[in-house]
């Protein structure tokens, strides 16, 4: 049995998402549930696509998670001219000692901001994309590991599409969330703007440490889950497979990343095991961008998300009991 599943060990970890939490909504009101996504998104060990409208806080969430974690943090506005050694960084000859020196990109940090990912070339994408999927750099045959924690946060406007370039479901994929934040509801938008007007946007400061984020990833993993969790995520997977208005479905890797994702939403939650209401608040984050829809339902006006809605109504939730819940 795992250490992590202690009950103080638990309660420790809840303490970090909560003050990464409450720190990044100084900024960030109203936007919890977002919020915990994008936390239990990077205790997980994946990266995060947030996709929404312009103003509605996209960047200032990926700068205050970054900011909140410590550690080095780096912000990338992509546009059509971008290459990707800008990225990833470049090899420069040294006359003197008649070698090269590899000099990193802005992707060697703990958090990488790209901002407008759709903006940039297919090429420079997938710069950024291996990386992702590898931890490193291959430069000249040589390989350079970025900084752990390596947490990308890419954001991307969906309506202004105007010279982009849109991100194939395979580079999607990548992706263990995507997100949308939308805008707050009246009361939380009126106490921003008289907040706004009376008093200087707050400066935040780093609430943990790199150290004890990686402390934290390395353990969720061992978050106990039942058989009966482990049946449940894969007959959703399964009937997103089945379902008639989708081309194509989650993939295994799909339900992996949604039972990572569901472990360390129970480690915000300060649990050391996974209940059913963990892989529902994480489902549609980590799924929808993973499900393709078909053309005749497309037509229809069916989402992917209404699709998921659908399966997640119709696949019988395990009890607490048989959920491993003791």
């Amino acid at each position: 049995m795992s250490d992590f599943r202690m009950p103080e060990d638990a309660a420790a970890a809840r303490a970090v998402a909560d003050a990464v939490t409450a720190n990044v909504e100084q900024v960030l009101r109203g936007k919890t549930e977002a919020v915990r996504l994008a936390l239990s998104c990077l205790l997980a060990g994946g990266h995060l696509l947030i996709e929404d409208l312009p103003g509605t806080g996209k960047t200032s969430l990926a700068k205050a998670l970054a900011t909140s974690i410590g550690g080095i943090s780096q912000r990338i506005q992509f546009t059509p001219d971008l290459l990707p050694t800008d990225i990833t960084g470049v090899s420069v000859w040294d006359p003197e000692r008649r070698v090269f020196d590899f000099r990193p990109g802005p992707v060697f940090a703990n958090v990488v901001v790209a901002d407008e990912i759709n903006r940039a070339s297919p090429k420079t994408q997938s710069a950024l994309l291996e990386v992702m999927e590898e931890d490193q750099v291959t430069i000249d045959g040589q390989a350079h590991r970025v900084p752990s924690p390596f947490l990308v946060v890419a954001t991307q406007n969906p309506i202004d599409l105007e010279g982009t370039y849109r991100l194939p479901e395979a580079q999607l994929d990548r992706f263990l969330m995507r997100i949308s934040l939308g805008h707050p509801d009246l009361a939380v938008e009126e106490e921003i703007l008289t907040g706004r007007a009376s008093a200087a946007v707050p400066v935040l400061r780093a609430v943990t440490s790199p150290e004890q984020i990686d402390r934290v990833r390395r353990t969720v993993a061992t978050i106990h889950t039942a058989p009966e969790i482990a049946r449940y995520i894969a007959t959703i997977a399964d009937g997103t497979r089945r379902h008639d208005a989708l081309r194509l479905g989650v993939s295994t890797r799909g339900s992996l990343a949604l039972l990572r994702a569901a472990q360390a939403h129970a480690v915000c939650a300060g649990r050391h095991y996974v209940v059913p209401d963990d892989v529902k608040a994480t489902a549609a984050a980590v799924l929808t961008h993973r499900l393709v829809v078909a053309a005749q339902a497309e037509v229809r006006g069916v989402t992917a998300a209404a699709v998921l809605a659908e399966v997640l109504e119709t696949v019988r939730v395990p009890t607490p009991v048989a959920a491993g819940r003791t």
